[in-house]
């Protein structure tokens, strides 16, 4: 079974009409909400990614971290103990930089000490528990792990608000003459509340929408 959000999206979508009129127009222009959650077979899988393609986009990331996961393949599979076992010499043969095989390292021995947990604990865990865990991770973030609770947990109600593209679109959106600050995005979000993640959506779409 492919992996859902756990909510009516007409009905999150009619309480942020309710709620607030700018993006109630904003909503219309876009149209209905077509956010699908990716599957992931573990956090370490989706957290390694994420390593693997900070600072780097489209193609060039994409074959370091396919190298990443032919030099993990030769030690059974995507996993902290692949990871364990990989020497080095092959993780940064794959590309990866000091900091990035560092903080692979430590991800992998995070996930082994059950800092960070099984995707099926996860799923029962806050939103606020995962982020405070997860980014004891060396390299991980808020950001990133807002990425992974709307994305591949499918939350409903996530605001990064650490994020560029959302800070541009609610400035152009709420017409601020600033780029507004993560505390007065959260204030104004209160009302979305608790689908944060449909309203985030949206603010994204609107910058691909005329």
């Amino acid at each position: 079974m492919k992996p859902k959000f756990q909510f009516d999206p007409a009905m999150a979508v009619a309480h942020l009409c309710a709620a607030d009129p700018a993006l109630a127009n904003l909503i219309k222009k876009v149209g209905p909400f077509a956010l699908k959650v990716t599957p992931t077979k573990s956090l370490f899988e989706a957290l390694l990614r994420s390593i693997a393609y900070q600072q780097l986009h489209g193609k060039a990331a994409a074959a370091i971290h396919g190298r990443v996961l032919a030099v993990l393949a030769q030690h059974g599979g995507t996993s902290p103990e692949a990871t364990e076992q990989a020497t080095d010499d092959a993780l940064r043969g794959a590309g990866l930089s000091r900091n990035k095989l560092v903080a692979i390292r430590d991800l992998a021995s995070k996930c082994r000490a059950g800092t960070v947990p099984s995707l099926a604990v996860a799923r029962k865990l806050g939103d606020d528990e995962l982020v405070d865990r997860l980014t004891e991770v060396r390299g991980i973030g808020p950001w990133t792990v807002h990425m992974l609770l709307l994305f591949h947990l499918g939350r409903p109600d996530v605001i990064p608000t650490g994020d560029f593209a959302i800070r541009l679109a609610f400035q152009k959106l709420y017409r601020k003459r600033r780029s507004p600050s993560p505390e007065a995005i959260l204030r104004h979000a209160a009302c979305w509340q608790p689908y944060r993640s449909i309203a985030s959506w949206y603010l994204w779409r609107s910058l691909d929408t005329p």
